[in-house]
């Protein structure tokens, strides 16, 4: 409140001091010094700059470069700068003012509709010098009223509109506005409204292939009282000089659905400034949150091709999914594959975002198409996220200089490497990682993942459907997730088995069957091993070997089926992903390094997990069927959503 009424204030006294003195200079001096004002505000105002570019590219980034964007921006800007001037000229602005500076294209088209003897709704959008429309308006020689709202800056507004009121406009207040409306219609005058900005309660309808709301009372009010509306738009020339565009009236259509006709003609009226908007997009006003109240969202998934980065990432879009749907808003998820041109390319931009920045890294990319393939950089460059996702330190620079070219919101899912994490909006980490504490910042127990009942119903009924295995449904099953060697760990065949040996010796005691699955990380001789051991073995009704055959569905699959379930120790996503089934996990001990030893502890102390030596797998099976032990389900999602609604 203390800031609006400050400026409120600043302004109202800035136009009353600084407003005779600019009237008196030349009007191409004084549009200079607006000029300048707006390269001044280009360069010191980020925070809205950010939001003109993105929204720019929004619009016309589908066939213009980052450069040209980046001129438009600035074009933009130094038009708003005069048009800010012009404010101050507003007392001087009489006939003669307008009958030099200011050009008409299709008169013709007013004469015509006010033949018609129904009035005209004039509407327009916030483009050109628009505090001058009214003024335009009331000089044509046409009885002419304003539609105005409350504004932000009541001293600032009581002020223009004094000045507005001595050059002859008139205003429709908010108060009797609705009998102000239908008598100046029915006298055969014309109203002026606009068309953009429509808030909460506004209209959506596609605004450059994107949902925006729209204000729907012109289109409502000829609806009612079959009046034609009248596009305008308002183009600076040079300096002073201004040309009115007056599009033909727009006749509306009705059909049999009065809301429907709403949407259809006010969607046919947008298309008609996107038109314009498109030959002089340097005249919009693109400083504002144009989409803000559209009822739809992108979310943008970088991935890096390793599955247990994606399954995370993909369980954050879920969540986000989740958020959205709660306020109404539906949301699209896609996917686009990092690639970068050599390990040295990967090595290098992830060196050089440091010195990235959150505002100088708009309207460039050039570190894109430097190190990233051709592919990769179409991709990125066409898209027009929302909010951007990635997993792991070697995407985190990619997120954020995307995030910044789209105005987006960043999450990164693990530590973003070199980059600090105050640069994104949210920062996943699991708590084994030892994270730093910040608002940003949320501690995961484990791996995100997108496992859940309905997702175990999904993947067990795919892997029944492949016909892979023959599952009795009174039977007891047991599942064996096998991973493979890392750069600190080593599954040894050894270990393996007396993992395999072990469940066996369960299955035989319990009248259980096993499903197994190996890893694409799982060493040779284990496999050649397992194969050896289970493929003949009558109890063993599914075995994978990821190596030769990798169904999606098997680890969800296998999840889904099994009332118990081992795992081998080095994979955080495989073990999470355990964790979050709700069935009893066992993972049998083996030599770790302390980041995943942290992470084991942290969740057997919890009890998701339960630690086993591998000789002893078997009894902790029989032990786990006598006690039946109520067991904790790991499920950091929910608590991500949670902390995700507040930074959405």
């Amino acid at each position: 409140m203390k800031k609006v009424l400050l400026v409120d204030y600043s302004a109202y006294i800035t136009l009353k001091v600084l407003g005779p003195f600019l009237r008196v200079l030349p009007r191409g001096f004084s549009l200079f010094l607006g000029r300048r004002i707006g390269d001044l505000v280009w360069l010191l105002d980020s925070r809205h700059r950010l939001v003109a570019y993105a929204n720019i590219r929004q619009a016309l980034g589908d066939k213009l470069s980052p450069r040209c964007l980046t001129q438009i921006t600035r074009k933009f800007y130094r038009n708003f700068g005069q048009n800010i001037i012009e404010i101050f000229f507003i007392p001087a602005i009489d006939s003669a003012y307008i009958k030099k500076y200011i050009s008409f294209e299709g008169l013709e088209h007013i004469e015509e509709a006010f033949k018609q003897g129904k009035g005209i709704i004039f509407v327009s959008v916030h483009a050109g010098s628009w505090e001058l429309s009214s003024i335009i308006c009331s000089n044509l020689g046409i009885p002419f009223s304003l539609l105005v709202r409350d504004q932000r800056y009541p001293r600032l507004e009581r002020l223009l509109n004094s000045y507005r009121s001595e050059k002859g406009c008139r205003f429709i207040q908010r108060e009797n506005q609705l009998r102000e409306i239908i008598r100046a219609l029915k006298n055969n005058e014309s109203i002026g409204m606009s068309l953009d900005q429509g808030g909460f309660a506004g209209e959506r309808v596609n605004f450059f292939d994107k949902e925006a709301s729209m204000a729907s009372g012109a289109v409502k009010l000829a609806l009612k009282y079959d009046a034609p509306i009248i596009p305008t738009f308002y183009v600076r020339v040079k300096g002073p000089y201004i040309k009115t565009i007056i599009a033909p009236a727009y006749r509306v259509k009705r059909g049999d659905d009065p809301q429907a006709d709403v949407q259809y003609n006010l969607q046919e009226l947008v298309r008609i400034f996107e038109k314009f908007i498109r030959q002089y997009p340097q005249e919009y006003l693109w400083t504002y949150k144009i989409w803000k109240h559209g009822r739809a969202r992108r979310i943008l998934i970088l991935s890096d091709a390793k599955t247990g980065h994606l399954r995370q990432s993909e369980a954050v879009a879920r969540a986000i999914e989740n958020i959205y749907l709660k306020r109404g808003i539906r949301a699209e998820t896609g996917a686009v594959e990092v690639r970068f041109k050599s390990g040295f390319s990967k090595l290098a931009f992830m060196a050089g975002s440091v010195l990235s920045g959150k505002y100088n890294c708009q309207g460039c990319l050039g570190c894109f198409t430097g190190f990233l393939d051709k592919e990769t950089c179409r991709s990125l460059s066409a898209a027009r996220p929302d909010v951007i996702i990635s997993c792991g330190f070697s995407l985190s620079a990619v997120n954020f200089i995307l995030s910044r070219e789209n105005n987006a919101k960043s999450i990164c899912i693990m530590r973003p490497g070199i980059l600090s994490t105050r640069r994104f909006d949210a920062v996943l980490i699991p708590r084994h990682d030892d994270p730093p504490r910040r608002k940003n910042i949320a501690l995961t127990e484990g791996a995100l993942n997108i496992i859940d009942e309905a997702y175990l119903k999904e993947q067990s009924q795919a892997l029944l459907a492949a016909g892979d295995t023959r599952f009795d449904a009174g039977a007891l099953y047991l599942g064996l997730l096998l991973g493979g060697d890392t750069r600190n760990f080593s599954l040894e065949p050894e270990t393996v088995k007396t993992v395999v040996a072990q469940l066996k010796e369960a299955a035989e005691g319990i009248n259980a069957y096993l499903l197994v699955t190996s890893s694409r990380r799982t060493p040779a001789a284990v496999e050649k091993f397992l194969k050896e051991e289970l493929a003949d073995y009558p109890r063993c009704r599914l075995l994978v070997i990821a190596s030769e055959k990798n169904p999606a569905y098997a680890v969800g699959g296998i999840l889904a089926l099994s009332k118990c379930v081992v795992v081998s120790p080095e994979s955080i996503s495989m073990v999470s992903e355990a964790a979050s089934s709700g069935r009893p996990v066992l993972v049998f001990k083996s030599r770790v390094d302390n980041r995943h030893s942290a992470f084991l502890h942290n969740l057997a102390d919890k009890e998701y997990i339960h630690l086993v030596e591998a000789e002893r797998i078997s009894s902790a099976i029989r032990g786990l069927w006598t006690q039946n032990p109520v067991n904790a389900v790991l499920n950091d999602s929910k608590n991500i959503e949670e902390f995700l609604a507040g930074r959405l």
